[in-house]
């Protein structure tokens, strides 16, 4: 086992201790990564779809040591209906520390035609880094066209749920800037997907004002205080000026 081997398996190790999470590598995050550091993420629940909208939910998973960004994505479905996908930043090539930095942001659809919370788990394979790709400068041909920048800043809390009890999360947008909406999620830290019983034991409420969004939520007592239940709130705000 070659030195750099000897140091991700201690990475791994202490990794898994701050997680929370059960074996590390659970799905195919790692392949083809030499050096990788498997983080797993939670059962992140895609709630049921009412009227005619979308049923859909996002998840915020950041590699847990610094200097490390996510290489490696992949995922797990409880229903074959579930699309999922991640969100990759402007510029080329398309490559780790260009398309995805620090943490990445996973989109889950359902798009069965049943009317039930369906799950998806999220997992980032990371890998050491001393900073990310290099972008040029792009020249304007056409006063029309830009370049993409980052207009839009998610800001994401995370916190964790109690059993028989409510967690309220408040997200902000920094002043000289506009909130523009917000988006929660909850996830259960399990190795098997949740059922549709504890599924439906947690509500959320979800208020907006002025630059401030807050969600309440709220689990049933009859879910187990051992169980590690998880709320995120994304906020998107402008950037400053804007």
């Amino acid at each position: 086992m070659t030195g750099a081997r000897l140091v991700v398996v201690g990475l791994v190790a202490l990794a898994t201790s701050l997680w929370g999470a059960g074996p590390a590598m659970a799905a195919d995050e790692c392949r083809g990564l030499q050096v990788c550091l498997p983080v797993p993420g939670p059962w992140v629940a895609v709630p049921a779809r009412t009227g005619g909208g979308v049923a859909t939910a996002t998840w915020e998973m950041r590699c847990p040591l610094p200097g490390y960004i996510v290489a490696g994505i992949d995922a797990r479905v409880s229903d074959r209906a579930i699309d999922v996908s991640i969100r990759g930043e402007n510029g080329a090539p398309v490559s780790p520390g260009v398309t995805t930095g620090r943490a990445v942001l996973f989109t889950a659809v359902y798009t069965g035609p049943s009317r039930r919370p369906t799950t998806f788990r999220p997992f980032v394979g990371c890998v050491p880094t001393s900073g990310g790709g290099g972008r040029g400068q792009t020249s304007v041909r056409h006063p029309a066209a830009f370049v993409p920048g980052k207009p839009l800043d998610r800001r994401v809390v995370e916190r964790r749920l109690v059993s028989g009890g409510s967690v309220r999360v408040t997200g902000r947008c920094p002043a000289r800037t506009r909130l523009l909406g917000s988006q929660h999620a909850y996830a259960f830290q399990i190795e098997v997907a949740p059922g549709s019983t504890l599924l439906n034991a947690v509500r959320v409420r979800r208020t907006t004002a002025g630059r401030v969004s807050t969600a309440v939520g709220t689990v049933a007592p009859s879910v187990p205080q051992r169980l590690r239940a998880l709320l995120q709130l994304h906020v998107l705000c402008t950037k400053a000026g804007r």
